[in-house]
């Protein structure tokens, strides 16, 4: 049953007043977003006609806009049936790393290249102590997905890991398993990851790839970047490594919850009115209670777009043995050590969302009045200038 209150109707709702009480500060990724949100299978997406009997109908296709809470299933479903045979017949830890909010600020006006260095910085450090003989002394491999918001949608960064238990020797010659139920020491990690991210973030203001604006404009000067560096150095900053999984089975689970979830379920909305969208959201102060939060439309809109991202930022990274360029290799040396070559992976749930049109790569279905091939006739461009909230602000 599809929710009641979908982040669409807001977006229909509300989003031109938005649109205009915002339009200098609004820009072509975000509109864009609400673009797609507002128009997804709906009439406007798409109008298909057979090829032999040339009947057409209205397609209400999706918008396949990765921060659609509704084009996610399929997206998921495919990569997940990618990803069952790179997994390892051992135990898989959740590792997460977080930037403290002074530092989530300077993200937010440098979201690609600021994301990137936080994706690089945990990973070098995942890699340089379990390389370390003292704490486990091999080679990882490592999934890593950002996510960008906390449970009441404010700036929240940081990268969940998915890590086997273990990995190569550096010589590669034998499997190194971690200890029973630990993975490593999350003290050290965050000492570490502090200092690399503030190494990285230090080199990326001094090439000029940094700017700053409205609170933080003062960050522009030398003297000031040095002293919120400092100030970043005496903080305590958080790595979190959650109980490691069971198997394969609980490792695609979870990566099927966590990889192309959005900011907010369409399930969490409540109500809306003239005036406030409800939504209910869980404290993990307290627990993890459920709880629900009121906000006006206009604060949910712009809490909802802080966490869209730059055009072709990948959100979803591997490195160590399961970095793209060596992965087959890796994995086959990985089955090799482990003497497991002919285990089977399980196979992936079908997460397609109700209402996802069959895609193929000639992006086909079957007509209904002959069983031809019905095509897509008509589209909305993929272009920021189309759309109810195209970038054409004149």
């Amino acid at each position: 049953m599809a929710p009641a209150l979908e982040v669409a109707d807001i977006f229909r709702r509300h989003g031109e007043a938005f649109r205009e009480a915002h339009a200098g500060h609004l820009g072509c990724v975000e509109r864009r977003v609400m673009g797609a949100i507002t128009t997804c299978r709906t009439a406007a997406l798409g109008i298909e006609q057979c090829d032999d009997c040339g009947a057409t109908r209205i397609a209400y296709n999706s918008c396949r806009n990765r921060h659609c809470p509704k084009c996610q299933g399929l997206a998921r479903a495919h990569w997940l049936a990618e990803r069952q045979a790179e997994l390892l017949p051992v135990p898989y830890f959740h590792v997460v790393f977080t930037l403290p909010a002074s530092v989530g600020e300077i993200a937010f006006q440098n979201k690609a290249a600021v994301y990137a260095i936080l994706f690089r910085a945990a990973a070098e450090t995942l890699a340089t102590i379990a390389a370390d003989p003292r704490h486990l002394g091999a080679k990882l491999g490592i999934t890593m997905v950002l996510h960008t918001w906390g449970q009441t949608l404010q700036h929240h960064p940081h990268v969940h890991c998915v890590v086997p238990g273990g990995g190569p020797s550096l010589d590669g010659t034998r499997w190194v398993a971690c200890r029973p139920g630990f993975f490593l020491p999350v003290h050290v990690l965050a000492r570490l990851f502090r200092r690399l991210f503030l190494r990285e973030l230090e080199n990326a203001f001094g090439a000029g790839k940094l700017r700053f604006f409205n609170n933080l404009a003062n960050l522009a000067k030398p003297q000031a970047f040095a002293r919120r560096l400092g100030e970043l150095r005496r903080l305590d900053w958080v790595v979190y490594a959650k109980p490691p999984f069971g198997g394969p089975e609980q490792v695609l689970a979870y990566l099927g919850r966590y990889t192309h979830r959005v900011a907010i379920a369409n399930s969490r909305l409540l109500s809306l009115t003239d005036s406030e969208v409800r939504f209910t959201w869980k404290d993990y102060r307290a627990g993890g209670k459920t709880k629900v939060m009121t906000l006006d439309a206009d604060e949910f809109i712009r809490r909802f777009l802080l966490h869209t991202l730059p055009d072709s930022f990948h959100r979803i990274r591997h490195y160590g043995f399961l970095a793209n360029g060596a992965r087959g290799d890796s994995l086959a040396l990985c089955h090799q050590l482990l003497d497991a070559r002919d285990t089977g992976a399980c196979q992936p749930a079908d997460n397609r969302t109700k209402g996802d049109r069959p895609l193929t790569t000639a992006d086909f279905v079957i007509c209904p009045n002959c069983g031809g091939t019905m095509r897509r006739i008509a589209t909305v461009p993929r272009s920021c200038n189309a759309g109810p909230f195209s970038c054409d602000t004149s």
